[in-house]
């Protein structure tokens, strides 16, 4: 019936056309009134890259989201290598599932699992609470809902992609995919479309339309096609780092506790496709785009608005309860130079690692993998982006 690509969340970079400059947010800023600025004062000076996933949870696409579970860590580290004007970027992902009937009628048969968010660890739970059910699949609907639902922004250097799979046409529903095409194009958006079967039957169907429309990519993938881990001789070394990383979290907040413990559980997900997937995953946790702020004080030290002024006792952990603000910035950034020495140690290792898997690799490819990863550097490159 219908299948569906997932989550990669995470990941792709991409979307309008004008070359990428990591200043124009200043320069924007600095044409606009005060209440203007109020507004994007928490806004980074990086530019950002938005990708709203759109996967059909429809029957038959189980083979398509093990994929996109096992695959989803590779993608986000590939985005991690981006630079942008010798700038590294910010990475945003949204997720909406469509073709489920399990979702509302009246809706669509669509349903946004989590808004643009920075939290890997959230899009990770968001990606593996997906099932699959029959229902019916419109392409144009789910769009035009993204389209509407989530901040795009205005800014031109910031680049926004819709990566949309499926497998039955892409012209089902009432709205119609040309007019979603459409509002993508206004809005700076470029879709990519990926079809879950044979290449020419994706054309027939008009899913490669659909990517033209916006400039966008069409790719057509096995869903069912299993995913292939490379085991090197250095996984065993960085998932032990990443046991010592997990200790250099600070938890605080009425979120702190469970937020943690959703860390645990992300790392057992992406172990339970095989040691490899869990490496990449804690190659992810050692990047920048692996951002924690709302939760650990580590990475809140570092936000401009943060103050240890405005920290209140119940907010901490057991071990810095009745301690002073003094003791707790010591404590503080003794794990923050703990945990830049095994991020270190682990970017290290992963060099090694990488150059060890490509020498074996020997052809080997997985399907939603390789496609996203040659969308985003192709349309990446429009914008001046490169890769380390």
């Amino acid at each position: 019936m219908r299948t569906l690509f997932k989550p990669l969340v995470l990941a792709l970079c991409l979307g309008s056309f004008t070359a990428c400059n990591a200043n124009s947010k200043n320069s924007t800023r600095d044409l606009v009134i005060s209440e203007t600025i109020i507004e994007t004062k928490s806004k980074s000076e990086k530019p950002e890259i938005k990708v709203a996933l759109l996967l059909d949870t429809s029957n038959s696409m189980d083979g398509l989201i093990d994929q996109a579970k096992a695959q989803l860590w590779q993608v986000v580290n590939e985005l991690s290598y981006a630079k942008c004007e010798e700038k590294s970027p910010n990475l945003k992902i949204a997720i909406y599932e469509y073709g489920n009937d399990n979702l509302n009628a009246d809706e669509g048969y669509l349903r946004q699992v989590i808004a643009f968010s920075d939290d890997l660890d959230e899009i990770s739970k968001s990606l593996f609470s997906l099932t699959t059910n029959g229902g019916e699949e419109y392409c144009g609907k789910v769009i035009t809902t993204a389209l509407n639902q989530l901040d795009w922004g205005k800014d031109k250097s910031d680049l926004k992609l819709i990566f949309i799979a499926g497998n039955e046409p892409y012209t089902q529903g009432t709205v119609s995919y040309k007019k979603a095409s459409k509002l993508a194009h206004q809005n700076d958006v470029t879709v990519n479309t990926i079809f879950c079967g044979d290449y020419n039957q994706g054309i027939s169907s008009n899913w490669k339309d659909g990517a033209d429309l916006t400039h966008g990519n069409y790719m057509a993938i096995n869903h069912n096609q299993a995913t292939v881990h490379i085991a090197s001789p250095y996984d065993n070394k960085i998932l032990e780092l990443n046991q010592k990383l997990n200790r250099t979290y600070v938890a605080y907040g009425k979120n702190g506790k469970a937020k943690m413990e959703m860390q645990a559980d992300q790392d057992t997900n992406a172990m339970s496709y095989n040691k490899a997937n869990a490496v990449s995953r804690t190659v992810s946790k050692s990047s920048r785009l692996y951002k924690n702020s709302s939760w650990d004080l580590v990475d809140a030290e570092k936000e401009e608005s943060f103050s240890y002024d405005d920290l209140k006792s119940e907010q901490l952990p057991e071990e810095l309860k009745g301690k002073s603000k003094v003791e707790i910035k010591t404590y503080v950034e003794k794990k923050r130079i703990t945990r830049e020495k095994l991020q270190n140690e682990i970017s290290a290792l992963n060099l090694k690692r990488r150059d060890y898997v490509a020498k074996q690799n020997k052809g080997v490819q997985n399907s939603l993998e390789n496609a996203m990863i040659k969308a985003l550097k192709t349309q990446a490159q429009k914008k001046n982006y490169k890769w380390e």
